[in-house]
């Protein structure tokens, strides 16, 4: 297989109707926060009894297309010797993993950050390969305020970007790009459609620069929502509209899928509002998910750490994701929301 048709297998695996992506990428401290808050020490062997049950839910595979894992959780086995992104892949999920290292501030830019991790990629990419990663993600993160995010904050992390997405393709992994406009703050929702215009535009802008093949790529970004301390909330049809408006005006009808990030939003949100956008009728992409907390959260309250309580945790973790794939269809219903 060449590396093209690998990369368009990849793509076509992952934007299965009816389908989205787990994200499972929690860092150490993330998911050591998360445990905490149920009273679970973060120990190694906690965190692949964790992630083994996300990964062996029954079902799961008729609802997630891909999953992406962790450094660590990549090497990690299941109780019976099995490799964690072999139980995936044997579920029909695509396994994938975060490339980026974190991210910190960008010089002569206060209030404003940059992600990390470009040293060195090509040649992580190729170990994570041999483990059976078939795609990488990498976020940038753009605080919000009346003059942030800067300029430079724009253009840099637009370009690191499109030089990791440049680093998968040569790689035969596919890249997806995730550009998150926090919601953090107090702005409102007008705000936050300038931002991710602002950030979009660039973004492909670069990614054109770098020869990235937009058919070989997702991307990753937040809905159009204002900041969490804003006076008035937005209501789902606002939302979709607000999203569909801005991502009309700068994504190309050459990238295959959108995969929206949950952003803060609770769970039941996240799954309201990804509905409303699929209910505005045909996009050029295919509009889904690639949530963390938004499915994740339910799984942890009923998990909490105790062996008796997986296979309860498993079934959240179905019955949220089986929601969130009507969403991405448009056919979502609050009603749904009491047997889940």
């Amino acid at each position: 297989m060449t590396q093209s048709h690998q990369l368009q297998a990849t793509v076509e695996a992952l934007v299965r109707q009816g389908k989205g992506i787990l994200a499972a990428d929690e860092s150490g401290p993330t998911i050591a926060k998360r445990f905490a808050a149920i009273g679970v020490d973060s120990t190694p062997d906690n965190r692949r009894a964790y992630r083994s049950l996300l990964l062996a839910t029954p079902g799961l595979g008729d609802f997630v297309s891909g999953v992406i894992l962790y450094e660590e959780t990549l090497g990690q086995c299941a109780e019976d010797g099995e490799p964690l992104p072999a139980l995936a892949a044997r579920q029909g999920i695509v396994p994938g993993i975060k490339v980026d290292t974190g991210k910190g501030p960008l010089a002569l830019a206060p209030g404003d950050e940059i992600t990390h991790g470009l040293d060195g990629l090509a040649e992580r990419l190729e170990a994570h390969a041999k483990l059976g990663a078939r795609f990488a993600k990498w976020r940038a993160v753009y605080n919000v305020s009346d003059s942030l995010p800067g300029r430079a904050a724009i253009e840099a992390n637009a370009e690191s970007l499109a030089r990791y997405a440049a680093i998968c393709q040569a790689q035969g992994v596919v890249p997806i790009v995730e550009p998150e406009v926090l919601i953090d703050g107090d702005h409102g929702q007008a705000r936050c459609a300038a931002v991710t215009q602002e950030v979009l535009l660039a973004v492909f802008r670069a990614l054109h620069r770098h020869r990235v093949a937009l058919e070989h790529m997702l991307l990753k970004p937040s809905m159009v929502v204002p900041g969490k301390a804003h006076v008035r909330p937005a209501g789902p049809e606002e939302v979709a509209h607000e999203t569909l408006r801005v991502l009309r005006r700068t994504v190309p009808a050459a990238v295959p899928g959108i995969v929206f990030l949950s952003g803060g939003q609770s769970a039941v949100e996240a799954t309201v509002n990804l509905d409303a956008i699929n209910r505005l009728g045909p996009q050029p992409w295919r509009l889904s998910f690639s949530y963390g907390r938004a499915l994740q959260d339910p799984v942890l309250q009923a998990w909490r750490g105790q062996p008796a309580q997986v296979q309860a945790a498993q079934e959240a973790l179905r019955q949220r994701a089986r929601l969130n794939a009507l969403a991405s269809r448009g056919e979502y219903d609050a009603a749904m929301e009491k047997s889940a």
